[in-house]
């Protein structure tokens, strides 16, 4: 069984910045991809960033510039850096891994006031 444990987000105004972070544990022998989605109010949810063993990312095209996805092996621990936050960053943010199978956390919610 594999559990994930997210931390970091809260309130914020707009153009601040938030860092989240997703620590797994149990039984994790190898993790491939890392990546954090959102889900907004009345809309489906989304991949904001993803990070893969080796070190690629990929972003979605409206945190591009913005957003930074990194990840510590020896932490089994992804982080998503979230600068210049935009009101339409609203949502619930859900950190996401795979190890031969994905596994979700509970979700994290991020508000951003104008």
């Amino acid at each position: 069984q594999v559990q994930l444990v997210e931390s970091g987000g809260g309130l914020v105004q707009a153009g601040g910045s938030l860092r989240l972070s997703c620590a797994a544990s149990g039984s994790i022998f190898s993790i491939s991809a890392m990546g954090w989605y959102r889900r907004a109010p009345g809309k489906q949810r989304e991949l904001v960033a993803e990070i893969t063993s080796g070190g690629s990312t990929n972003y979605a095209d409206s945190v591009k510039g913005r957003f930074t996805i990194s990840r510590d092996n020896a932490k089994n621990t992804v982080y998503l850096q979230m600068n210049s936050l935009k009101p339409e960053d609203t949502a619930v943010y859900y950190c996401r891994i795979v190890v031969i199978a994905a596994y979700w956390g509970q979700g994290t919610q991020v508000t951003v006031s104008s």
